[in-house]
């Protein structure tokens, strides 16, 4: 609950303190005398956008600073989340600075806009005319529904299978993704490996190749160099051997008569020798070698083969081909099949859906048991606050999918008169007649949600007499079990309060200020018999005034 609210140079306000208390608080004042600006500056705690235009003084800042008693909203988890030190009493602080600047602080540590209003949402209930109201939301009216049907214990049990559900359906589809791009994955690997197999390459049959093909290209010119030097070396007539023999003989007659005549002779007889050897050779490669175009294209085609595999796979060889092809080979190897993982989990999942589809039968089945009892109640408060021929209906709307709360989604209906269509709250209700219903159905479920602090600005509007006496004492009932604060011109509403604050201005230096104060039991009395009648009031006004707060 919020236990203070200090205000420094915010709009017409120098410096003020309101304290809070446990039950009922009452704020009254002349229209214009600032009761909408303390709003304000809650509005500033709750995280809404600063403007420089609500600095008092434009050479100083802008500070709004809130105490909280947050021992009972269980929110140690959300500190922790976001690195803020937690205490049960909480400060939370707002600075404008004259540059335009504003700061948001949570104990003293520096906090987003976005933290704030997380934060404050569980803390404090705004309630103003004209807002978009947490009835509104569909969100909140099957929360409602629910704590009515007190299923708090099994949508907790249910929304924690949803997460572990939910958490597998991610977990199966990502499986399958991954299964059908490791399907993809093998038969593109299976289709290049085809491709290598059917190849069957071999380290250093490139270079084999090359050298045969130009072998095989050159044939006829090899063949005929070959037989026409065999045929000048040992067949000619006058053949180079033959020639050469000639010599020999001569050298060898000659050889004993000088020792350098003798290794002449045998060097020279080595050369004969090869001659003899090589023109042997000549004969046998030029016999053997023929042109043949069928071997030519079976080489050229193998090679074109080789050829392009080295550029599908960027290399210049069939050695780093089939480093590829055995590193595609690890990968084959290396991909699992997912599929019993897949169908374990499908029946997992199964399974949790079978179970929630059951809970979410039995939360359905809650809903719709209380759900007539309740617009009975809420119609029936509406006409003891002057809406005798108000209407409430709660429309479910079957899913087909299983959602966070279960398989029901839930539209308030309303009509506020005689014969009127019934619509969806926010498209009929005025700013007085939801204030009403927004107080009739909280009150409703007060002790069933932990609802925050509420504050309702002017839910008075439009109603006065024994009607703003009844909500007088619904707002009483309320504040039994939460702590409530209210604005208001109904002296039937005042007369309710635990603490009365009074929102009064006055002239400080030639300016206008606002200033609060606390009543007092006499100081009561008088305001609220001003409010009554007039200022300053009657007696017979002063003599209500006592009778309500005696009744109160």
């Amino acid at each position: 609950m919020i236990k203070s609210l200090q205000i420094r140079n915010y709009a017409i306000i120098e410096e003020l303190e309101m304290n809070f208390s446990k039950g009922l608080t009452i704020v009254t004042g002349e229209t214009g005398a600032g009761k909408s600006i303390l709003l304000g500056a809650l509005g500033l705690i709750m995280g809404k956008r600063a403007d420089i235009k609500s600095l008092y003084n434009l050479e100083d800042k802008c500070v709004v600073e809130a105490h909280f008693d947050v021992s009972r909203y269980g929110l140690k988890q959300f500190f922790e989340e976001n690195d803020l030190d937690y205490e049960d009493n909480m400060v939370i602080r707002r600075e404008i600075t004259p540059s335009g600047k504003s700061r948001a602080f949570v104990n003293d540590t520096p906090v987003t806009l976005n933290i704030l209003q997380d934060l404050s949402s569980t803390l404090v209930d705004l309630h103003q005319q004209f807002d978009n109201l947490d009835i509104h939301q569909v969100s909140f009216q099957l929360r409602l529904l629910d704590a009515l049907a007190e299923n708090k214990g099994l949508l907790a049990e249910y929304q924690r299978g949803f997460t572990r559900y939910q958490a597998n359906r991610r977990r199966l589809a990502e499986l399958i993704r991954r299964n059908q791009s490791a399907a993809r994955e093998l038969d593109f690997i299976n289709f290049q490996l085809e491709e290598f197999n059917a190849a069957a390459l071999k380290a250093g049959e490139q270079e084999a190749l090359e050298e045969e093909l130009t072998r095989l290209s050159n044939a006829e010119d090899i063949k005929k160099i070959l037989a026409g030097a065999f045929q000048q070396l040992s067949e000619s007539e006058v053949s180079v051997i033959s020639q050469l023999e000639e010599v020999a003989q001569a050298l060898k007659s000659i050889r004993k008569f000088d020792p350098r005549l003798e290794q002449f002779f045998g060097r020279f007889d080595s050369v004969l020798v090869e001659l003899n050897d090589l023109s042997q050779e000549f004969e046998g490669v030029a016999e053997e070698t023929e042109h043949d175009p069928e071997r030519i294209m079976q080489v050229q085609q193998r090679l074109d083969m080789i050829y392009r595999l080295e550029n599908k796979h960027q290399v210049s060889s069939v050695e780093e081909l089939l480093e590829i092809q055995e590193s595609l080979q690890k990968q084959l190897d290396d991909i699992g099949d997912l599929s019993n993982e897949i169908a374990a989990l499908e029946k997992e999942v199964a399974r949790q859906e079978e179970t929630l589809r059951e809970q979410a039968e039995e939360l359905s089945r809650r809903r719709h048991a209380v759900v007539g009892g309740f617009e009975n109640k809420v119609e029936q408060m509406l006409g003891q606050l002057a809406m005798e021929h108000a209407r409430i209906k709660a429309e479910f709307i079957r899913l087909e999918e299983l959602g966070p709360t279960g398989l029901d989604e839930v539209n308030f209906l309303f009509a506020a008169n005689l014969g009127s269509r019934m619509q969806m709250i926010k498209d009929v209700a005025s700013g007085g007649e939801l204030s009403r219903l927004t107080l009739v159905v909280k009150s409703l479920v007060a002790s069933a949600i932990p609802l925050p602090t509420l504050i309702f600005d002017e839910i008075d509007t439009g109603i006065s007499g024994d009607v703003a006496l009844k909500m007088g004492n619904i707002l009483r009932r309320l504040s039994n079990e939460h702590q409530v604060v209210s604005i208001t011109h109904s002296p039937q509403i005042a007369s309710k309060a635990d603490v009365h604050y009074f929102v009064y201005k006055r002239v400080k230096e030639e300016r206008t200020i606002t200033e609060l104060r606390n009543l007092e039991l006499e100081e009561r009395i008088h305001a609220i018999a001003t409010m009554l009648s007039q200022s300053p009031p009657s007696d017979s006004a002063i003599a209500n005034a006592r009778e309500l707060l005696s009744a109160g």
